[in-house]
């Protein structure tokens, strides 16, 4: 690692994310569809064929997911291991992007029925869209995520010639800022959207949903935020602390706490 990390602007810029995660407010584990209607799927396809050649411990009170991945293979989760710690760097707020579960947590639900498209329409006919009418390709978020990943790292390497996963924690910052400013490009694969439309939103969920999704590991982002985890949709909670600190914030309970 570089000596970049004791820099506070540095500091600063590589929780951009993070902050406008923050800004954002919480997230559910419930997915929208990821628009990329405008994106051109018979060069998606190629892609997919193309790069398909390319190659912390959980909470005690609910059952640990097991340890390795049930979706990336090696090279996968070296990248995304490294993205979100980048997004995520270890600082008095949370512990890093690993450490907290958010690279589980992607796999996983890339994994399950979201990353398999099971409510997507995937029969076509695949003409362009526009961006509100959701998502518009013929690959699944699992194979959409993939086909990125290997293409984001092609990139990577004729820039840096060196692995994601290699850069400096200055460098990794730099690229995911060129990803989701659409300055990273490759000639088949929608770059920024696969960032913008898939990998960030991942991300979000990632940090604020229940922790039995395997990311948020010990509620380290709900502790961050002063969010109660289960109790604020409690009606009458909503009602009498509306603007005002929850008394209980310090001490989040999610839903395997009520189990």
């Amino acid at each position: 690692m570089s000596d970049d990390r004791n820099d506070s602007k540095f500091q600063s810029n590589r929780r951009t994310f993070l902050g406008a995660v923050v800004a954002s407010g919480a997230a559910s584990p419930l997915f929208s569809r990821v628009a990329l209607g405008t994106t051109t799927t018979a060069a998606l396809g190629e892609a997919q064929v193309a790069y398909a050649r390319a190659d912390s411990s959980m909470q005690s009170a609910m059952p640990e997911p097991s340890r390795g991945y049930t979706c990336f293979g090696p090279d996968e989760a070296a990248f995304v291991e490294a993205m979100v710690n980048v997004m995520c760097p270890a600082d008095a707020l949370t512990p890093n992007g690993v450490d907290t579960g958010l690279a589980i947590f992607i796999d996983r639900q890339l994994a399950g029925a979201f990353g398999k498209g099971e409510r997507l329409y995937m029969r076509g006919p695949w003409h362009q869209g526009k961006p509100q009418q959701g998502y518009q390709l013929p690959l699944t978020p699992q194979a959409f995520f993939k086909v990125g990943i290997a293409a984001a790292s092609s990139v990577c390497q004729k820039k840096y010639m060196r692995r994601f996963d290699e850069l400096t924690e200055a460098e990794a910052d730099q690229f995911l800022q060129d990803l989701a400013a659409g300055t990273a490009l490759d000639e088949r694969v929608p770059l920024a959207l696969w960032f913008n439309e898939l990998v960030y939103p991942l991300f979000e969920q990632a940090c604020f949903a229940d922790p039995i999704y395997g990311g948020n590991v010990e509620k380290a982002f709900w502790r961050m935020i002063g969010y109660p985890g289960l109790p604020a949709i409690h009606s009458q909670d909503m009602f009498d602390f509306r603007g005002k600190p929850y008394p209980g914030a310090a001490d989040p309970k999610s839903i395997a706490d009520f189990s």
